[in-house]
Order: C-alpha cells, then sequence, then structure tokens
C-alpha cells in the first residue's frame, strides 16, 4: 500500500498544499511551526477519519475559514483508492473512498492500516488508564471489525446504564430489573472484549520486548502486563457486588471500561524510574509492535508515520531505529524533522529511495 498524493485544503495552518510521494521514504523538514507534523497528522485522517493530535475536528480547519478538505490517493493491492475526508462549521464530517460516501466512519477503519510514532505518545505513559485503553484499542480494531463493533456497543450500553443511575438518584427510586436488562447486555460484550484484549497483550509483548531489546543494545528489560478487573471475577459478579456503590456514585464503577495496561523497565514502572530516552525507546519499541501486529493480521505492510523522531535519542538508538526501518519488513515511512541535513544523512545510508519535502 503507497500514498502517491495528497491534497490539503484549509487543515491547520495549510491554505492549500499538494504533495507526491516516494514509494519508500518520504521527510519533510523545515523549521518549527511551518507544518511538518500537520502533513503527517494528514495522512493519519485519511486512516482513521479524525486527527491523532486534536480530537476536535472544527478546530483542524485553519483559522478565518469554514471547512477543510483532505485527500489522498492510495495504491492499494494493485488499485487506485481516493479518499477524501472534509469538514465544514455546523456540519457532519464526511469520509469518502472513491466518491462513495461512508455511512459509518467506523467502516472505514483498518482499510488503510497506518501506526504513528510521535512525542506526544508519552501521554501512554504519563497519563491515566484510559489513554492506554484507547491505544490497545486502536491497535485491535484496525484488523477486528467485530471487536469494534462488540467496543462502540459496551460504550453505549454504560452511557445509558450510567444516565440510569443518575436517574435513580436524581428521583430517588430504583428498579433492579431494568439495570439488571443493562447488565446481561454487558456480560456478553464484556467477556467478548476483555478476551480479545488479553489474548493481544500476550501476543503483543514478546514482539515489544524484541523491539526494545534492538533498539536498546539489550541495556534494559521491560515488560507488558494487562490489568483487568475481569482478571478475577466475572463481569455479572462485579456488576452485582458493586451495585450499591454504583448507586453511590451515580456511574459503573467495575467493567472492561476500566482495563489498563502496565508498563515497566526492570521491575519499576517506566513512568517514575525510566530516563527519557528510555522512555521514548520504550514508546518507539511498543509503536514498532503495533506495526508487526497489523502486519502479522492484516497481511500488509501499514504505513509509518515518524514524528520528529530523532528528538531525545541518542546516536546510537537512532542508528537501530534505522536499520530497523532499513529492513524489507517495512512498507513506505514519513518522517518529519527540523534539520535537513541530519534527516539526510541518516537517510541515505538506509539505501532506499527517498523524497525530502521541504515546507
Amino acid at each position: 500500500m503507497i500514498l502517491k498524493q495528497l491534497s490539503l485544503l484549509n487543515f491547520k495552518n495549510f491554505d492549500s498544499a499538494d504533495f507526491q510521494f516516494d514509494k519508500k521514504i518520504n521527510c519533510f523538514v523545515g523549521m518549527n511551526g511551518v507544518g511538518k507534523t500537520n502533513a503527517l497528522d494528514a495522512i493519519y485522517y485519511l486512516a482513521f477519519g479524525k486527527s491523532y493530535f486534536n480530537p476536535l475536528s472544527s478546530q483542524n480547519i485553519k483559522h478565518g475559514e469554514d471547512f477543510f478538505v483532505v485527500e489522498g490517493l492510495f495504491d492499494k493491492d494493485q488499485k487506485e483508492e481516493k479518499i477524501v475526508c472534509s469538514l465544514k462549521k455546523g456540519s457532519k464530517k464526511i469520509l469518502k473512498r472513491n466518491a462513495k460516501i461512508y455511512e459509518k466512519l467506523s467502516d472505514h477503519i483498518g482499510f488503510l492500516p497506518l501506526v504513528i510514532i510521535s512525542p506526544s505518545d508519552r501521554d501512554l505513559i504519563v497519563e491515566g488508564s484510559e489513554t492506554r485503553r484507547k491505544f490497545i484499542d486502536g491497535v485491535i480494531a484496525q484488523s477486528d471489525k467485530l471487536y469494534l463493533d462488540n467496543l462502540i456497543s459496551y460504550n453505549k450500553i454504560i452511557a445509558q446504564r450510567n444516565a440510569l443511575l443518575k436517574y435513580f438518584a436524581l428521583n430517588q427510586t430504583f428498579n433492579s430489573d431494568t439495570l439488571e436488562v443493562y447488565n446481561h447486555q454487558l456480560s456478553a460484550l464484556a467477556t467478548e472484549i476483555y478476551k480479545v484484549r488479553n489474548d493481544f497483550v500476550e501476543k503483543l509483548a514478546p514482539i515489544f520486548q524484541e523491539q526494545y531489546r534492538k533498539i536498546s543494545n539489550e541495556k534494559e528489560e521491560v515488560s507488558l502486563s494487562y490489568r483487568s478487573q475481569l482478571h478475577d471475577s466475572s463481569i455479572e459478579d462485579l456488576l452485582k457486588s458493586n451495585i450499591q456503590r454504583d448507586r453511590i456514585l451515580q456511574y459503573t464503577s467495575v467493567g472492561t471500561h476500566k482495563d489498563d495496561i502496565k508498563f515497566k523497565i526492570g521491575n519499576y514502572p517506566i513512568k517514575k524510574f525510566g530516563s527519557q530516552g528510555q522512555q521514548k525507546s520504550f514508546l518507539i519499541a511498543l509503536k514498532l509492535a503495533q506495526y508487526a501486529f497489523i502486519k502479522e493480521r492484516l497481511k500488509t505492510n501499514p504505513i509509518l508515520l515518524l514524528d520528529d523522531i530523532f528528538d531525545k535519542l541518542d546516536d546510537q538508538r537512532v542508528a537501530e531505529l534505522i536499520k530497523l526501518v532499513n529492513m524489507d519488513t517495512y512498507g513506505q515511512i514519513f518522517i518529519s524533522d527540523t534539520h535537513r541535513d541530519r534527516t539526510e544523512e541518516v537517510i541515505k545510508a538506509t539505501d532506499q529511495s527517498y523524497a525530502i519535502i521541504e515546507l
């Protein structure tokens, strides 16, 4: 799968821009603030129908304008695919494939597999469990439509159950039969979500450890582990035993929406005991493991976006990273960096075709 062309109109800081790409490595270079990361985010938009950096779509419209359009032309499975994502203020976002509008954005997920590595990934380490759940869900959803459908249904039912708990509190009433309807619906969904997540982390962990070993030259031991309330109890038992707590809190306090994934270096949380370089290597290894997982499941090379990838990595770790991406394991790669000379020197060492795009 190759992105051949990208066109932007009123997207973030771009008035109008058109790009042609090399089939292997493409480097956006320029000073801070010129739009390098925005160009990568536009590519992300074409894969997921949303920004990686700003969840409020309307804020991705250029200041002073009323709409944006992001358009990409891909070669996929020996066929040309045109993807267009557009948004007009006050209107619903539109995502089209070959001029046909998707009824649901979720139907597009996985069609253009993509992995991004960015400094903002540090949120996976420093933020709460919701950020890490979104990472897990985002990886699995690219290759498992049923999982995505189950997750969407589960989140809707949780919202409905929470609304019912608030209604009970507001009206000083309670109906266990009504609540039981939601509990029954959640049971099957939560069990399936838990099974898929548990299997995913078990498969991802050894791939991740191998990637980290290569990047760090075997200097540290790292680990991933899945944390879920469903390890020790069924969802039915959890909901029943926590009903009084849920009534007081007015929301559902147990379930797979409380899951987490623990990151450790040695036997300690990397958040507290990992250096900046170790944390960045950890995240790069995690994302490269994500790449390998998606590639194996979909039998294709995802697009790889490397945003400001050389920042905070020492020369040895950069060299090890470039050795990895120089392998035939990876398909088309997009890189952003502030130093053209540094970027070109590193890329020349890969023996791959490349394009330098100066902004």
